[in-house]
């Protein structure tokens, strides 16, 4: 099945992937080393044939024991399959295989005037195909996104070891989406296109200190709400401040808060941005600036951030990484309660934030040799996690929930919202084969979610009611928005319109997002934005919200929805997504129902990023959207959502998976 050397069980060798980031242990009974996809594929059929669990691995550098065995099987090892295999300068897109690092990538970009956006904190040793994923964040996701922006297709060997191949551009519901963030479930990553972006002609980076973190975190708000969107806006305590500078000596203030500022662009737009940004730094407090432009000294600067975790892994052996994510307005309340958890817990964590998206870092050093601190160390990360989630953000902004966050699933979740994940998982992977015992809490009936509470409108009750007594009866339905783009209903099939679902249920200024009904039309909140001095920053589409969506008739739409509210067709409602730039979260379910066409869920509302006006992008036509096609990925996984195929059944039955 593969060369000489490329399977081991000695059990030394075995020991090095026992392990990752996290504190749990896990050890595979044999590893395999692959160097091409034609192997991997070929390993990953023969554990498909005889039922053997497998689990990919990149580096290890995993923060969340999503690259353990929990189960012992297979390890199988992507990190001999690194090659950049093209850069096309003129598409800007890099094809790599999964084991390239991607700091390496950068690296061989960077002569070209080019760089790949994402930048985890890992980016010297973690690979690529790790990052997807995870689907990876790191400090410039504020302004470019996270990996999932940034991946234009994937090929991929799935669980029963066949290959695959998805792209943005897919007819049909995304299924690339759910790959990108599913920790190994879904399949192994062969190898990906990835988008490049020009260097910037300019980079400042800033360091500016504060008299306390809660001024920093006002400041970072204030930055947003001027409409500037840096590049990477950081946020530090003084611990952190403290601990970093005794082990890298970046230079960075003795005040009790920092926030390291990068902005980027043309040099007459980046200078106003500079002096904005300084001129509201000393508003909220900032005692001193400083201001570097000379590539080595910004690289100085970053040394710091970069070893934070280092400089903290010298006060104990062991230190927690916490990765909660909230709405960038919650920031100052979640420092609170931070603060709070951390005396009634008897811990000191040091506070990391990427304050510009909310999502936030408390480290906190301890020894797992000393039982009683371990616990109070872990109970601390969990109520921070449950903190973040009640303020309407979520478990995991970009490490991921591996087997660390599994129970924490069920803060977030609610147990309707998990069954459909495990159907979803269980279509592509009916043995349960592909990295088990990751993601999914092992008792969904169990799920007590803590987000707040929204509201539905009567139209949308009324629309609950009407399908689920279609649901009783196993009724077909067609659902169509204002009929702009599904036009074509096959003779005698009931119609559900949703152009009742007009409302806009909020727009929050403080965090940039909007949450708006399915029904309205794209022209309507349009004009209500205009209102507020806020714009989505995308074509005049036509047609309803919903049907936009379903459509996927804009492709930045796919960059900018945070998250849908759904009705199954057995008559139940169910959520993913959040009001936060960044969610891994479980599966990327509201990118799935991207292209979708009402086959797989009745979209209720949906909420997307905003966009001053004055800054929205100009827009630009679009060609039409694709027809409706779906594939056989895309036909199990509508057999996950709808078994009975009564949403827009002419369009796709369901294909059920044999296990």
């Amino acid at each position: 099945m593969l060369p000489p050397g490329a399977v081991t069980v000695n059990s030394a060798e075995i020991a090095a992937y026992g392990y990752d980031g996290a504190l749990e242990r896990g050890r595979p009974d044999v590893v395999a080393l692959p160097q091409s996809a034609e192997e991997v594929s070929r390993v990953v059929a023969w554990c498909a044939r005889e039922r053997i669990p497998f689990v990919g691995r990149g580096a290890g550098t995993n923060l969340s024991g999503g690259a353990i065995a929990r189960r012992g099987g297979l390890a199988l090892s992507l990190a001999r399959l690194n090659r950049l295999l093209a850069v096309d300068t003129r598409d800007r897109f890099a094809l790599v295989e999964p084991g390239l690092v991607n700091g390496v990538l950068q690296s061989r970009l960077e002569p070209l005037g080019l760089f790949y956006a994402p930048d985890p904190a890992s980016l010297r040793v973690s690979t690529l195909g790790g990052n997807i994923a995870e689907n990876a964040g790191g400090p410039r996701c504020l302004k470019y996104g996270t990996t999932t922006n940034h991946v234009l297709a994937l090929d991929a060997v799935m669980p029963d070891g066949s290959a695959a191949s998805f792209s943005i551009d897919d007819p049909g519901p995304e299924i690339m989406s759910l790959l990108i963030g599913s920790e190994g479930t879904m399949g192994l990553v062969a190898r990906a296109r990835l988008k490049l972006l020009a260097a910037p002609r300019e980079i400042v980076t800033m360091l500016a200190g504060f008299p306390s973190i809660e001024a920093a975190i006002e400041c970072v708000s204030a930055i947003v709400a001027r409409g500037i969107v840096p590049r990477v806006l950081e946020a530090m305590d003084k611990a952190t401040v403290e601990t970093v500078e005794a082990y890298a000596r970046a230079g960075y203030p003795p005040t009790e808060a920092v926030l390291l500022i990068e902005l980027d662009g043309e040099e007459d737009s980046l200078r106003f941005e500079t002096q904005a940004v300084e001129a509201l730094c000393r508003e909220m407090g900032c005692a001193q600036t400083r201001i570097e432009t000379i590539p080595s000294r910004r690289d100085k600067l970053w040394e710091g951030r970069r070893a934070a975790y280092a400089a903290l892994a010298r006060i104990a052996p062991n230190v927690l990484v916490e990765d909660g994510v909230v709405p960038r307005h919650k920031l100052a309340e979640i420092v609170r309660r931070i603060q709070e958890i951390a005396r009634e817990h008897a811990v000191r964590p040091a506070l990391l934030f990427h304050a510009g998206d909310g999502n936030i870092h408390p480290n906190i050093p301890y020894d797992e040799r000393d039982a009683a601190q371990t616990a109070r160390v872990k109970a601390a990360g969990y109520d921070i996690l449950k903190a973040c989630v009640a303020l309407g953000g979520s478990i995991s902004g970009e490490h991921g929930i591996g087997t660390d966050k599994k129970d924490a699933m069920l803060w977030q979740f609610s147990t309707a919202e998990l069954l459909l994940m495990g159907r979803i998982r269980s279509a592509v992977d009916p043995w349960g084969i592909a990295n088990p015992g990751k993601l999914l809490p092992d008792q969904p009936e169990k799920a007590a979610p803590l987000r707040p509470a929204r509201k539905l409108s009567p139209e949308s009750r009324q629309i609950i009611e009407i399908v689920r007594g279609l649901a009783e009866r196993k009724l077909p339905v067609a659902i169509r928005g204002s009929g702009s783009r599904l036009s074509a209903v096959p003779e005698g099939l009931r119609e559900l319109r949703t152009t009742a679902l007009t409302s806009v249920l909020e727009i929050d200024r403080g965090n940039y997002t909007v949450s708006a009904e399915a029904g309205i039309s794209m022209a309507l909140l349009d004009r209500e934005l205009a209102s507020s001095g806020l714009s989505l920053g995308i074509p005049p589409l036509g047609g309803t919200l919903g049907g936009a969506i379903a459509s996927k008739a804009c492709p930045s739409l796919r960059d900018d929805l945070l998250g849908l509210r759904l009705l199954l067709a057995n008559g139940e409602v169910v959520e993913f997504g959040s009001k936060t730039m960044k969610n891994v979260a479980g599966y990327d379910l509201w990118r799935l129902l991207l292209g979708s066409w009402g086959t797989y869920a009745l979209i209720l509302d949906a909420t997307l990023k905003l966009r001053p006006r004055s800054s929205a992008p100009r827009p630009r036509p679009l060609p039409p959207p694709r027809s409706f096609a779906a594939n056989a990925w895309a036909r199990r996984v509508k057999a996950a959502f709808d078994p009975d195929n009564l949403f827009n059944p002419w369009l796709a039955e369901p294909l059920q998976s044999s296990a």
